[in-house]
């Protein structure tokens, strides 16, 4: 079982997000900045994506489609490549290094986790590392992209199906996404991040059949969305809170199950770079489990975990 024998954190605060580089001036006169995005229920609601809502939709009904093409092969693609998107992509890529870098690793293993986290159908590194950190800047205030102040659904999916597609949201990914903005690799898959999952489907064509394409795509990608779109939702609503955050964050064990410890999600809010969000025994965190296997064989380092007094629990910086 992982320890906290890992480097401590030299800051518990979460940096705030960059400033928009400023306008370029041309002919003496400075051009206009790049407006960014406004989002929420008031801003997206009233346009349905229907480009998404479609996508979602086949992907929905593929899904329940696969339920009668049951094969042991196609359980084993579902099981792998769940842990290969949901918790390597997702869990430990987009969110806990890219998003709040609470480790370090090599470029390369970097890169791999990125493409890890195409395959869970959520966008590319930049547009999710951009939202995300807006709502982290805004929590459960007005412009918070998945509050469940504006309804549960809209947290849970109405802000997917709603407004215009951000996936190519320059300004977007420029204000809250420098970084990763600035390199080559990540811009390039957040353009094309739909092709790493066509090329798995192909693979799991040429190997296993449709059956395996049913549950290796379209069942695992269905689900996974849900997994991770409770943590937008469920995690705002419902469970407990250790620690006083000014927004509605709760630790929910059952969504920490499913997403491998997103789920502790109180706990993240009040240290959000902290690499480790399971901060008790009993607080299962597969995804921390992954970083902590890294940092044993040279691949991760700088492996933040939260400190804090377990007799009086408070936010990082209070």
């Amino acid at each position: 079982m992982p320890t906290d024998l890992e480097e401590p954190l030299s800051s518990t605060l979460e940096a705030a997000p960059p400033r928009a580089p400023a306008a370029p001036v041309r002919g003496g006169e400075r051009s206009p900045a790049p407006v960014i995005p406004v989002m929420g229920r008031a801003a997206q609601a009233s346009r349905r994506n229907w480009s998404t809502t479609l996508v979602m939709a086949a992907f929905h009904i593929l899904a329940i489609a696969a339920l009668f093409m049951f094969t042991w092969k196609a359980l084993l693609c579902f099981v792998v490549l769940w842990l290969v998107g949901i918790n390597m992509g997702i869990g430990m890529g987009y969110h806990r290094l890219l998003t709040h870098r609470g480790y370090l690793t090599p470029k390369w293993v970097e890169y791999l986790l990125a493409i890890c986290g195409t395959l869970a159908l959520e966008g590319g590194p930049a547009f999710w590392v951009a939202t995300h950190r807006l709502h982290h800047q805004i929590t459960d205030k007005p412009g918070d992209p998945h509050t469940p102040h504006e309804g549960g659904w809209w947290a849970h999916a109405g802000w997917i199906l709603s407004g215009d597609s951000l996936h190519q949201e320059t300004a977007l990914m420029d204000r809250y996404a420098p970084d990763l903005a600035r390199d080559r690799f990540l811009v390039l898959l957040s353009k094309y991040h739909y092709v790493p999952m066509i090329v798995v489907g192909l693979l799991l064509l040429a190997v296993g059949g449709w059956s395996c394409v049913m549950w290796g795509i379209f069942l695992r990608v269905t689900l996974g969305l849900h997994a991770t779109w409770l943590v937008n939702s469920a995690t705002h609503m419902w469970g407990s809170k250790r620690f006083p955050t000014r927004d509605d964050s709760r630790n929910n064990w059952w969504v920490a199950l499913l997403t491998g410890g997103e789920g502790w999600h109180n706990n993240h809010h009040a240290h959000p770079v902290s690499a480790r969000h399971g901060l008790a025994w009993y607080e299962f965190d597969l995804n921390y489990y992954g970083i902590w296997l890294l940092s044993k064989i040279g691949l991760a380092k700088k492996v933040n975990i939260a400190k804090f007094d377990r007799h009086d629990p408070r936010p990082a910086g209070v």
